[in-house]
């Protein structure tokens, strides 16, 4: 038996002790500490979100929550969801996200990230409702994977991603042609057989995001295969259209070696972009301008103090971070790479974790041998992930133990069928090295 005190891994707790004045952690926001039904009706991302990101015109919104989820405690919200789902048994199957809170996570068949995720909604194909408690484009791609006669549920609606509406399917078509423009047809191949362009957009976009990739040859990354992608599209195409996070396609692309100069930021409110002719033609990776607001917190000063307060710490950031904060580190790795490097260190050791602090958290009181923290001593989780609360799962389930299905997430035809394309293309994608 260790003797090694055990950590409480909520973030709903921390933040109601730093309300009630109990703690002297910060928080980039008290109204965290509230419940998400207070802002459902409210354009925006919520509380905890940058003041930059603007909701687009038309974001899906939650309608009222009936007061007995809104007014019952945490146990009371853990019994009614544990009697819905042993009355539903294998008719309903709960994903969870790393970033979801851990009142929410507990309740989770399965745990990982989006794309883990929908496909672990195959391994289930009994089911006849897959609850999502992730945001609102991993329900779409839950939906691209799974049955027809299977419903992927979303908790609550208003669980959007900022980063992924930064990639508007309108600019995304506009900077397409603004591209034919410049590079002539873009489904023309040269004498080396590779056509100017092509689009490559991180699994945290939209459907429709998906379906053009899929409609106009491109394919789906995620953060643990962005360079075995990039090397599958740079084996069609002179360049990449990378979308819609810059930090990732950055890191990605400059670790192969790709130079800064050949990587223009492509800024959908301007003329081309932003960038000349020139640099478009001398471009090797187009990189749209968008940005996971989290991620973006952390700062080499971060870094810089993690350093001299713990000698010997290992700081392990995500690639959608900041290049100079994945310089700064001393690794940079997808959440699959950052709990692998936890759980196969074999000796006690300090981690400075850059990533969201339900996930860090979580680590810390699964791995009491080690020290972890996260990088910004802000508690601010991801805000929009942060929607997700146990009231609003009790009530999708017991909707369905009633005969109800509520808030479904349903993929257009037209949009579903090159999507699934993309995301077939990323599947049999295979490393170099791996295909030699």
């Amino acid at each position: 038996m260790s003797s090694l005190p055990l950590l409480d891994p909520s973030v709903d707790h921390a933040l109601q002790l730093i309300v009630t004045g109990v703690s002297t952690e910060e928080t980039c926001t008290t109204d965290l500490a509230a419940g998400p039904w207070d802002f459902d009706t409210r354009p925006g991302y919520g509380p905890g979100s940058s003041m930059g990101d603007v909701i687009p015109t038309g974001a899906p919104h939650q309608g009222a929550l009936p007061a007995a989820y809104r007014d019952a405690s945490e146990d009371e919200l853990e019994d009614r969801i544990r009697a819905a789902k042993q009355t539903l048994g294998d008719r309903v199957v709960v994903l969870g996200h790393f970033y979801q809170r851990e009142e929410v996570v507990r309740h989770a068949d399965y745990v990982g990230d989006s794309f883990q995720l929908a496909q672990a909604a195959l391994d289930r194909p009994e089911a006849e409702a897959i609850v999502f408690c992730g945001v609102h484009f991993m329900a779409e791609t839950a939906d691209l994977l799974s049955s027809p006669d299977q419903a992927v549920i979303l908790p609550n609606l208003a669980a959007g991603c900022s980063m992924a509406d930064m990639a508007d399917i309108d600019q995304v078509e506009d900077c397409w042609e603004q591209l034919a423009d410049i590079y002539g047809p873009l489904d023309e191949q040269d004498a080396d057989g590779l056509v100017p362009v092509v689009p490559v957009t991180y699994m945290n976009s939209s459907a429709a995001i998906k379906g053009f990739v899929g409609r106009h040859g491109g394919i789906v990354c995620t953060s643990s295969n962005a360079k075995t992608v990039l090397e599958w599209a740079f084996a069609r195409g002179r360049r990449v259209l990378f979308f819609p996070d810059q930090h990732l396609g950055r890191n990605t692309a400059k670790a192969m070696g790709v130079p800064l100069e050949r990587m223009p930021l492509w800024n959908p409110r301007k003329a081309l972009g932003g960038s000349t002719p020139a640099e478009l033609e001398d471009a090797r990776v187009l990189l749209w301008h968008g940005f996971c607001s989290v991620h973006r917190r952390f700062t080499t000063a971060q870094i810089e103090q993690a350093r001299i307060e713990h000698p010997g710490v290992r700081v392990i950031v995500h690639p959608e971070c900041p290049m100079e904060v994945v310089d700064a580190a001393d690794e940079a790795g997808s959440t699959a790479y950052i709990r692998r490097a936890i759980e196969e260190a074999t000796e006690p050791t300090t981690f400075a974790i850059g990533t969201e602090i339900n996930l860090v958290r979580r680590l810390a009181a699964q791995h009491p041998q080690h020290e972890i923290f996260c990088l910004d001593p802000v508690v601010c989780p991801c805000s929009t992930m942060y929607r997700i609360h146990p009231g609003y799962l009790a009530w999708v389930l017991e909707e369905l133990v009633a005969g109800r299905t509520v808030n479904r997430i349903s993929v257009a035809a037209d949009v579903a069928e090159p999507a699934r394309v993309a995301l077939e293309r990323m599947l049999a994608a295979k490393p170099e090295a791996a295909s030699a």
